[in-house]
């Protein structure tokens, strides 16, 4: 008799635990649309609106275009050739898919930070919401540390060019002394990482005039370069404009893609723009227009001055310049590199510190995350743990070996945004025309939005692995009636503010280039990304669900308004 009434008392201590998880795991954060007349009650302990739109332009460009503006671009060539332009006016042309829907949710909640983590807490539930910050999170941390020793060895490559630091300074300190493998050590970019950190740290003030500065820096330098290079461009070097035929420029639209990753930097600003309804949707889009033209300006220079199949691996723009005789060109483009890590690497932990601190607010992380200094203003223990972190990996580990598994979060993020724009917009069918279902109208709908990643993650492995186009048609043909599907049979309302154009049609085109793109990662990338899922439901089973509180942060805010 005991030993039934223990198994049945453990089966339904069990069935009470798994109940608690999903009641947990599926609510979601009421965050309701705020009015321009709003305030914000505590502004003395939190964050405070000091970035204008020009601020905001530049903290997207910062983000955005790196070193890799001189490198990506060439690498790329080699295989496209002068196509290599279609290859980033089409990843363009899918990123500005991705920011319109990023810009219609910055604009309606416009009150905290988060970014996608917040709009998928919003339009999803608790644990999608916790997953993205998780999949984002390591991207962003072993990125900062890959481009911290990036620019300490464009540092170095600079310190090298005055006589007396020639070929006297030791790889450990900068370019990174390999130690068994996956141990590298690297001493100038934790010195760097330190260095941000503090600049973070003290404001945002004094943070947006060091990225203000270096992004006008590497942006005027990148015009310079444009405008000297079209000079000395022969036309003859642009045919055959597609050597290896149409493939190879989507495979390269497929590698560049990245190279615009950033612009949704300006969507975690939220919380301290001066006007974040009007501002934010400009700032994200705009940003990103700008980082288009200038790719495609530096496209077609590269493409132009040199034969795309003796462009350089390592440094092709500024090979190409010197092969003309411009070697000060050269040394502009290792100012702009190291101008343009910088940034990215500012803007980088910049994002990271306001996502844990939208996580600590809420719970889902410790309390400590959620503070923010009443004088500086700014959640200095998120922005110190961020840069620890990236110390740590910067370092000691080689970030190469790494590199394998990133990409993962931005893709997975852009496209549950895009997701968050349609679930958003959903509104009930007058009684009219309410008919009959086996689930309901919500359900359905998240059924077609999965079917529709699915169709895009099926096109991309057939792509990929040159199976026949058969299987990609079929694939694309049943996304389209998934699409079909949510158009006709789903009303959508207009949201106040910017609104993303053609709901549902654009953000599930953005859904499915965005997994078609994951498809094509290597395949420790989805291992990574299956991993690190199992982990984080772990760490919510244990921590999150018993610690957040989705309604805590928002009884700080009734609003936001301008700063006084």
């Amino acid at each position: 008799m005991r030993v039934e009434r223990s198994s049945a008392h453990t089966s339904s201590s069990s069935s009470s635990c798994f109940s608690r998880f999903w009641s947990s795991a599926l609510r979601s954060k009421p965050i309701s649309p705020v009015s321009e007349t709003s305030v914000r009650t505590n502004s003395g302990e939190g964050l405070v609106r000091r970035l204008s739109l020009f601020d905001l332009l530049l903290l997207g460009i910062g983000a955005s275009i790196g070193a890799g503006i001189f490198v990506v671009t060439g690498t790329v060539a080699k295989d496209a050739g002068p196509g290599v332009t279609i290859s980033f006016i089409i990843a363009g042309a899918c990123c500005v898919l991705n920011a319109l829907c990023y810009a219609e949710l910055a604009s309606r909640f416009p009150a905290v930070v988060g970014g996608a983590y917040l709009y998928t807490y919003s339009a999803f539930n608790e644990l999608t919401a916790f997953l993205v910050f998780a999949q984002l999170m390591v991207d962003y941390h072993i990125g900062a540390a890959s481009i911290a020793r990036s620019l300490a060895s464009y540092v170095v490559s600079l310190l090298e060019l005055i006589p007396v630091f020639k070929d006297n300074i030791p790889n450990w300190f900068g370019h990174g002394h390999e130690v068994l493998g996956a141990l590298s050590i690297n001493i100038l970019a934790p010195i760097l990482l330190v260095l941000l950190t503090i600049v973070l740290c003290r404001g945002v003030g004094e943070s947006s005039i060091l990225n203000s500065f270096m992004t006008i820096t590497k942006v005027v330098i990148v015009l310079f370069v444009i405008i000297v290079g079209a000079f000395k461009v022969d036309v003859s070097n642009w045919t055959p404009f597609a050597p290896n035929g149409a493939k190879a420029i989507l495979t390269g639209a497929t590698v560049v893609f990245f190279a615009y990753v950033g612009f949704d930097a300006v969507a975690n600003s939220a919380e301290e723009s001066k006007r974040p309804q009007r501002d934010l949707p400009v700032g994200i889009i705009g940003s990103l227009l700008i980082c288009i033209v200038l790719y495609i300006g530096v496209c077609l220079v590269i493409t132009g001055m040199v034969p795309y199949q003796f462009l350089g691996e390592d440094a092709p723009l500024a090979e190409a310049f010197t092969s003309k005789g411009l070697k000060y060109v050269s040394v502009l483009i290792s100012v702009a590199a190291v101008a343009g890590l910088t940034t990215t690497l500012l803007v980088g932990l910049y994002v990271q510190s306001r996502l844990y601190l939208g996580l600590g607010r809420d719970g889902l992380l410790p309390a400590i995350f959620s503070k923010v200094h009443p004088r500086r203003h700014t959640p200095v223990h998120s922005q110190v743990w961020v840069g620890t972190v990236a110390i740590i990996l910067a370092g000691l580990l080689n970030v190469r070996v790494l590199s394998h598994i990133l990409s993962v979060g931005s893709l997975t993020g852009y496209s549950v945004v895009s997701a968050c724009v349609v679930t958003l917009r959903w509104t009930d069918k007058p009684a009219s025309q309410v008919s009959t279902r086996r689930i309901s109208q919500r359900a359905e709908g998240i059924v077609c939005l999965l079917t529709i990643a699915c169709c895009g993650f099926a096109a991309g492995v057939f792509y990929r692995f040159g199976a026949s186009f058969v299987f990609m048609i079929l694939a694309t043909v049943i996304a389209i009636c998934c699409v079909a599907a949510l158009y006709l049979r789903q009303v959508y309302a207009d949201p106040p503010g910017f609104s993303c154009p053609g709901v549902p049609i654009l953000p599930a085109i953005s859904i499915f280039l965005n997994i078609f793109l994951f498809a094509q990662l290597h395949y420790e990338a989805w291992v990574r990304f299956i991993v690190l899922s199992i982990i984080t439901i772990g760490i919510y089973a244990f921590y999150g669900q018993y610690n957040a509180d989705p309604d805590s942060a928002n009884e700080e805010f009734i609003g936001y308004g301008r700063p006084s």
